[in-house]
């Protein structure tokens, strides 16, 4: 039987690791047929999240970090094609998102900043790679992102229904699937990132599991209220965002606003109330549906919020009219939704076909995504 193999690679916002899925496009709908993740190793992950946070960098550094990066995509990559026993002649091409350091697609001079070293991962691996899918997209007057909503219109799309995909990484982001109209996808707001952060301040954990530790302390609504008085919420689609807003030091002048009227708050009361914060940014948006004919709507959900038992509890008691699921149960498993997105577009791009939505990323127009990198030998 023929095969149409395509790695996919994403490294995102939380700075957990690497999660790649190995996609086959001779397959119609196309599958997932394996899929590994591996940890981020802690040196690196301080290093990115240090020059995320400090919105600063020396070259040297920069260059260090982008050169360790393009090995880690490699060697995850090499590693999981020796667990499946395939060689690398059989992949057609790997697309990889990159480590977003910095998106600013508001300012003057806009543009958008992903490092790991194509160059590295298409020689290391002796594949014909596919990076740098976003600034084309922004060349074209588009935010470069959010890019999963034209895979989620090509793999998740119904005739017969309203349909939400809601990824709940570190930021949340959402398309709106619905007959008839123009697929909407924008980025919702913060999703893992406050929680995480805050709970790695205070306990000195990355993630809280299942929502354990939000279970047990109380949502404020005076400080619910703060957060949600951000202008970010306020502007229509399209619109990306990611830590240059949604971070650390946002989260302590929203605290330090509430301390200005109340002395204090406990930290788990602070953990829930952001928990309550992700949800309730979620079921706005998703409230502005136009649904004229009044399908059936199901929302599928994916990325690492879809784990917290309790985000997923709140996600659903908000929506009583909707069917709250998750994408592995319509067929991709929930952890390598974005990285099997990713496949897609480097198929997309090797076939020159359009990879972007321009309703969701303001773009001009369609166009095919993705500067392609070769391992460079003659004839390759």
């Amino acid at each position: 039987m023929a095969t149409a193999y395509y790695i996919g690679v994403m490294s995102g916002t939380s700075l957990d690791g690497v999660d790649l899925a190995l996609m086959d496009f001779a397959q119609t709908p196309p599958k997932l047929i394996a899929s590994d993740f591996t940890s981020m190793p802690e040196p690196l992950r301080f290093a990115i999240g240090e020059i995320v946070k400090k919105g600063e960098v020396t070259l040297q550094q920069l260059g260090e970090v982008d050169h360790q990066l393009g090995l880690l995509y490699a060697e995850c990559i090499n590693q999981f094609l020796e667990k499946l026993g395939l060689k690398n002649a059989q992949i057609e091409a790997i697309g990889c998102h990159g480590q977003t350091i910095w998106h600013s697609p508001q300012s003057q001079f806009p543009f958008t900043t992903q490092i790991g070293d194509m160059h590295l991962v298409a020689v290391k691996t002796g594949i014909t790679t596919v990076g740098d899918f976003r600034r084309k997209d922004m060349a074209y007057g588009g935010q470069g992102a959010p890019l999963v909503p034209a895979f989620h219109q090509a793999f998740f799309a119904d005739e017969q229904r309203i349909t939400a995909v809601l990824n709940i990484g570190g930021i949340s982001n959402v398309s709106l699937l619905a007959p008839d109209q123009e697929t909407i996808g924008y980025d919702i707001g913060a999703g893992n990132t406050l929680l995480d952060l805050w709970i790695e301040t205070q306990q000195g954990k990355r993630f809280d599991q299942n929502g354990e530790w939000a279970r047990t302390g109380q949502a404020d609504q005076q400080l619910l209220d703060m957060l949600l008085d951000e202008p970010f919420f306020q502007q229509p689609p399209p619109k990306s965002t990611g830590r240059e807003l949604f971070n650390l030091q946002w989260l302590q002048q929203k605290l330090a606003k509430y301390h200005a009227i109340l002395p204090s708050i406990p930290a788990e009361n602070v953990q829930r109330t952001l928990l309550e914060f992700t949800a309730q940014t979620i079921v706005d948006a998703l409230q502005k549906i136009n649904n004229p004919q009044h399908l059936p709507c199901v929302l599928l959900i994916c990325g690492g919020g879809a784990r917290n038992a309790l985000l997923m509890e709140r996600i659903t008691a908000l929506l009583p009219h909707w069917t709250v699921s998750t994408t592995t149960e319509y067929g991709l498993d929930i952890d390598y939704v974005e990285a099997a997105a990713f496949a897609w577009l480097a198929y997309q791009r090797i076939h020159h076909l359009p990879s972007n939505l321009p309703s969701v990323t303001g773009a001009t127009q369609a166009v095919s995504l993705g500067v392609i990198f070769t391992k460079g030998v003659l004839g390759a």
